[in-house]
């Protein structure tokens, strides 16, 4: 069974709410590009569900933490912790601005392990005039960078107190996370990517809402984040005789992306709600997929199943017209960071190798989801698990 009638995508967006009306009516008003109405409503609005003072919309997430290391003045020679788990559009940034990333394990939420973090920070590690030193490269670490796994929330409780012992700005990856809150501890109500120096989200296709590409920067402080959004367009300090004081950057979203945020950020929590019936029904079908923290509200972003044989479940899946993935390859191995530290890289190496993500569209029916894990359960028994 392939033919695309009954083939099952991985994940793909959902755009049955107001889209077609809010991009039209962005066409009809002749703004399509990085300036319109729908930028600044999309950043108001998405500021507002997320409960921080403003918000700065951009490209891509990428692109958006590219901006972020700027701001926080992370350049050449410099270090940056960074998960050795997750796609490698967390770590390319870093070298956009010269630096080279610290690759660090996951705990079993799959994102980043805060004891292995003080660990390195307390014995690898040396403060020297303020500044703290990697020792044995003798280098500084200027900012710690964490990614919120396929919907989970990292332990920020923990790594935000170790990062603020040594003075080092957190910043967070939440392109996974959109919509994901804490619901106890001392962040209990704060949305991952709002709680560290400064947090950026990405609504690229696969996303729980999508704006095509597109990412968006939140933070502490208000000032700095105008400053960011100065950046994103070009630096203008004078935009009627184009002077320029900084080097500048294409970076702001385009009011078409903004339209379609506007009318998928208006349906998030109608997404998060099927996906977590759906999550539960792969549960009551037998399927043991990996749970999200006890301390979070999570988005459900993907559904990521441990096989006994990751590449024969895959395969065996995409013959019966089901997509499913591997998770991705670790970072540290990947060819453009070698030769770049890594530090006890030990149980992302496990998830690596048993992880299968299985469809979980927010668009998905319960038969297709019951289908999913008939096909799961039997291709497993058969396997011997």
């Amino acid at each position: 069974m392939n033919d695309k009638e009954n083939f099952i995508p991985l994940s793909v967006p959902n755009l049955k709410g107001n889209e077609a009306k809010y991009v039209l009516d962005a066409i009809e008003q002749e703004w399509v590009s990085t300036g319109g109405a729908y930028i600044d409503r999309f950043e108001k609005d998405f500021s507002a569900y997320a409960k921080t003072a403003s918000a700065v919309a951009c490209q891509s997430g990428t692109a958006a933490l590219h901006l972020i290391l700027l701001e926080c003045g992370v350049k050449n020679g410099d270090l940056v912790i960074a998960p050795a788990l997750t796609f490698i559009a967390t770590i390319n940034p870093v070298r956009y601005v010269s630096a080279d990333p610290v690759f660090m394990d996951c705990d079993d939420s799959l994102c980043m392990d805060p004891e292995k973090l003080e660990r390195y920070l307390s014995e690898e590690c040396e403060p020297r005039d303020g500044v703290l030193y990697d020792i044995s490269l003798n280098r500084p670490v200027k900012a710690v960078l964490v990614a919120h796994i396929f919907g989970n929330g990292a332990d920020m409780e923990r790594i935000c107190e170790i990062a603020s012992r040594y003075s080092l700005p957190v910043v967070e990856d939440a392109a996974e996370s959109v919509g994901t809150f804490y619901s106890s501890g001392k962040y209990a109500g704060h949305m991952t990517g709002t709680i560290g120096d400064f947090g950026f989200f990405s609504f690229n296709g696969n996303k729980i809402i999508t704006t095509g590409g597109g990412g968006m920067i939140v933070g502490q402080d208000e000032g700095r984040l105008e400053h960011i959004r100065f950046l994103s367009t070009q630096a203008k300090t004078d935009p009627l005789y184009y002077l320029h004081d900084e080097i500048g950057y294409n970076y702001r979203m385009t009011n078409l992306q903004a339209a379609l945020g506007v009318a998928q950020l208006e349906q998030l929590e109608s997404f998060i709600e099927i996906k977590e019936r759906n999550y539960r029904e792969y549960g009551e079908k037998g399927v043991p997929l990996l749970p999200f923290g006890s301390d979070v509200r999570p988005n459900y972003w993907f559904y990521n199943f441990l096989s006994r044989d990751r590449d024969a479940l895959i395969r065996r899946l995409a013959e019966s017209g089901i997509q499913s993935r591997p998770v991705w390859g670790l970072n540290h191995l990947q060819r453009p960071y070698a030769g770049c530290r890594s530090y006890r890289i030990e149980k992302a190496a496990g998830y690596r190798e048993a992880i299968v993500s299985l469809p979980c569209s927010s668009g998905l029916g319960l038969a297709d989801v019951d289908r999913v894990a008939d096909a799961v359960l039997s291709i497993e028994r058969e396997s011997g698990r």
